[in-house]
């Protein structure tokens, strides 16, 4: 069982993600944060992902034996995150059997309607939360 979480920039969405969920899931699942570049995979080791890489053809193919992935709803933009994102990398999530659970973060052009503004670390509580159900380990 393992959980992808995606992130890019300089890595502190991931990071958070990383850190949650260490403290509220069990130990035998790994969390994998893999990043747009290497100072994003290095926050997220830095927060206790068990595994890290970096770049397109890492996450093209560790996002296909994921069982949950995680991560801004940017990941899903082709070239957002200032072009970080490549085409590869959204076709390669998209196709992904694993779980998707997206943090509302969009580039500055795009906006998604009927979304409740809520602060950043409430929305990644209420993603862990999601993992936590689907694993049957309660919340929700």
């Amino acid at each position: 069982m393992n959980i992808v979480v995606l992130d890019g920039m300089g890595g502190g969405i991931g990071s958070r993600i990383v850190g949650i969920l260490k403290d509220e899931i069990p130990p035998y699942i790994e969390i994998y944060g893999l990043g747009t570049n290497a100072l994003a995979t290095a926050a997220m080791l830095k927060k206790g992902a068990n595994k890290g890489a970096t770049g397109e053809n890492a996450i093209a193919v560790t996002v296909k034996k994921a069982d949950f992935i995680i991560g801004s709803i940017a990941m899903t933009i082709p070239n957002s995150m200032m072009g970080e994102v490549t085409p590869k990398m959204v076709e390669a999530i998209g196709n992904s059997d694993g779980l998707k659970i997206y943090i509302p973060i969009l580039p500055e052009n795009h906006h998604i309607v009927s979304l409740e503004e809520k602060p950043l670390l409430l929305q990644i509580r209420e993603a862990v939360s999601l993992i936590k159900k689907e694993l049957n380990l309660g919340e929700v």
